[in-house]
C-alpha cells in the first residue's frame, strides 16, 4: 500500500465525515467516533479543540507532538489535552492485512470537572507542571467496557443523550482506578484557570488553525469579551497580532533555517502561499525566497 497524506483537520467536527468513520455517539459537545481501515502510513495533522481519549483495539497509531513520539499500539490508550496541534500516522500491522480499529472519546471540560468533584478525586502527589501527552495501558475492566459500547454504534438513533454522558463517565472511573498518571492529567485540567489568561492563549495558538471563536472558547470567554479585553491589551484586532506574529515567526524560519518558503508558509500557520509571500513583502518590502537570498548577499558582503 502507499503512503498519502492527509490534509489539516479540526476535531472532532470534521471527523463526522471522515471516509473511514463506522459509528458514533453524540451528546452536547461530547463523542465517541469508532474507526476501521486498512492503512500502511495515513499521515496528517488534526487540531484539537477537546481533550481526546484514543483507543487501539488492532494496529499502530503513532502522535507526534513538539518533539515526542508517542507509539500506541493494539490495547492501549493515549489521552491529550485539547487545543493543541498533533501530527499523527496511522499503520496496520503487517500480518493482519493493515487493518487498524481504533476509537476516540472526546471529552469538553465540563465533564472533566464534573467527574473530577463526582469521583472526589484528590491529588496523589503536587498538581504541578505541564503534562499534554500520555499513553495508558487498558486492562480487563476497560476492554469489557470497550465491548459494552458495540450495541450503543449499532443503534445510535436510539441511544439517549444522557446515556453518552454517563458512559464516557464510566471509562473515567474505568482509567483512574488503574492508572495514577492519567488521574494526575485530570487533575491538572480541572485545576486549570478557565479564564486563562489571553496572551497565553495566543502564543499557543496562532500558529494553529483557530478561529476567533476558538480562541474565545480557549480562553473560557464569550467572543465579545475576548475581542473587547484583547483590544485593551494590544491596542489591535486578534487577526492582525496573529499575522504578524506569524510573520514575525516566519522572517526567523527564513534567516535561521533551511526549510524552504512553502514549508515555512505552512509551519507558521499560513494556509495559502500566495497570501503568504503577498503579506510577508508588505511587512517586510520582498517575498519570502527574495528576502532570505538578499540576507545571505549582505552576509557574505560582511566576510569579504
Amino acid at each position: 500500500m502507499s503512503m498519502r497524506t492527509s490534509k489539516l483537520i479540526k476535531a472532532p467536527q470534521e471527523l463526522e465525515s471522515a471516509p473511514d468513520k463506522k459509528g458514533s455517539l453524540k451528546q452536547n459537545g461530547l463523542s465517541v467516533i469508532k474507526f476501521y481501515l486498512h492503512t500502511q502510513g495515513d499521515i496528517g495533522t488534526c487540531f484539537l479543540k477537546e481533550h481526546l481519549l484514543l483507543f487501539v483495539k488492532s494496529g499502530i497509531y503513532t502522535v507526534r507532538f513538539r518533539d515526542q513520539e508517542y507509539i500506541v499500539r493494539s490495547n492501549e490508550m493515549v489521552f491529550i489535552n485539547k487545543s493543541m496541534l498533533v501530527e499523527y500516522e496511522k499503520s496496520g500491522e503487517p500480518g493482519s492485512e493493515y487493518m487498524l480499529d481504533y476509537m476516540m472519546f472526546f471529552l469538553n471540560e465540563k465533564l472533566v470537572e464534573e467527574f473530577v468533584q463526582f469521583a472526589g478525586l484528590k491529588p496523589i502527589y503536587p498538581v504541578n507542571g505541564e503534562v499534554p501527552v500520555s499513553i495508558i495501558k487498558v486492562n480487563d475492566l476497560t476492554l469489557s467496557y470497550i465491548e459494552s459500547l458495540k450495541p450503543y454504534f449499532d443503534n445510535p438513533d436510539d441511544v439517549r443523550n444522557a446515556l453518552v454522558r454517563i458512559k464516557l463517565m464510566e471509562l473515567l472511573f474505568h482509567l483512574v482506578d488503574s492508572n495514577d498518571h492519567f488521574q494526575y492529567q485530570l487533575l491538572q485540567l480541572s485545576n486549570h484557570d478557565r479564564n486563562s489568561s489571553i496572551d497565553k492563549i495566543m502564543e499557543e495558538n496562532f500558529t494553529n488553525p483557530v478561529s476567533l471563536n476558538d480562541l474565545a472558547y480557549l480562553s473560557g470567554r464569550s467572543l465579545s469579551t475576548f475581542k473587547r479585553e484583547f483590544q485593551a491589551i494590544y491596542h489591535t484586532s486578534p487577526l492582525k497580532w496573529i499575522r504578524n506574529r506569524r510573520l514575525d515567526k516566519a522572517k526567523k524560519l527564513l534567516l535561521e533555517t533551511s526549510l524552504s518558503a512553502t514549508d515555512v508558509c505552512f509551519t507558521t500557520g499560513f494556509e495559502s502561499v500566495a497570501h503568504f509571500s503577498k503579506v510577508f513583502k508588505l511587512r517586510f518590502g520582498l517575498p519570502p525566497s527574495e528576502f532570505r537570498q538578499q540576507f545571505k548577499r549582505r552576509e557574505e558582503g560582511l566576510k569579504e
